[in-house]
């Protein structure tokens, strides 16, 4: 699994910190997303699933 990020349409929400905070954070600025895994085990598949399923502005891709 490969977790990749559009920081341009991230609005700042958070959704995806309060779901996985080990695979996301917020840029201290702007609020911004900030992907702490690339690749996250196995143990992170279904919250990283659902973490981009909760992104209000679509910023968060699972492939």
């Amino acid at each position: 699994m490969k977790i990749s990020v559009d920081q341009t349409k991230c609005c700042g929400s958070g959704m995806c910190v309060l779901t996985d905070p080990d695979l996301f954070d917020q840029n201290d600025e702007d609020g911004t997303v900030v992907l702490l895994e690339e690749h996250p085990d196995a143990a992170h598949e279904a919250t990283a699933k659902e973490a981009a399923n909760l992104c209000p502005a679509g910023a968060i891709t699972i492939s």
